[in-house]
């Protein structure tokens, strides 16, 4: 019984804090990983370089700094199209989901995920992103409800005071 009362203020708790399991990645890892893309640029393979794009894209799109999310977002849009191999599919996907789910933009990224879930259907860090974002789109919506039902209720107070000193 305490396991579930457990869960529900976890849960109570995650629809304020915003609760998601996905990793941060501090400026430090960012900025190992852009030089590692400019060493590779200059003499590392094909198959070095877009590894090391990679990795700069996964810090991108788990920077804090919105503007690094946009680049990695970015990034992974120009890759995603000359991919042809599945699993690299597949990560591009999971990682333009990450980008956009930080960024805000929950339907896209969504879509995104379950493309990436086609591939791989029994991915752990997809169907843990798929639930992050089911859980915020139900978040904003449970908010939303608030704020309007709150408006609602302004507005129906306002008419009934409007209302009570016409009536004296």
């Amino acid at each position: 019984m305490d396991g579930k009362f457990g869960k529900f203020f976890d849960s109570v708790g995650n629809l304020f804090t915003g609760g998601d399991h996905l990793p941060w990645c501090d400026p430090d890892v960012t900025a190992g990983c852009e030089r590692e893309v400019a060493e590779a640029e200059k003499n590392a393979s094909d198959e070095q370089r877009s590894e090391s794009i990679m990795r700069l894209s996964w810090a991108l799109v788990h920077s804090r700094r919105p503007d690094d999310v946009q680049r990695g977002i970015a990034m992974l849009e120009a890759s995603l199209p000359r991919s042809k191999i599945p699993l690299k599919v597949r990560e591009e996907l999971y990682l333009l989901a990450v980008g956009l789910y930080r960024s805000g933009d929950y339907t896209r990224s969504r879509q995104l995920v379950e493309r990436a879930l086609e591939i791989a259907p029994d991915w752990r860090q997809a169907l843990t992103l798929k639930k992050a974002i089911e859980d915020k789109i139900t978040k904003d919506g449970m908010i939303g409800i608030g704020i309007a039902a709150t408006a609602v209720g302004l507005l129906a107070g306002g008419i009934v005071a409007a209302l009570s000193t016409r009536k004296k």
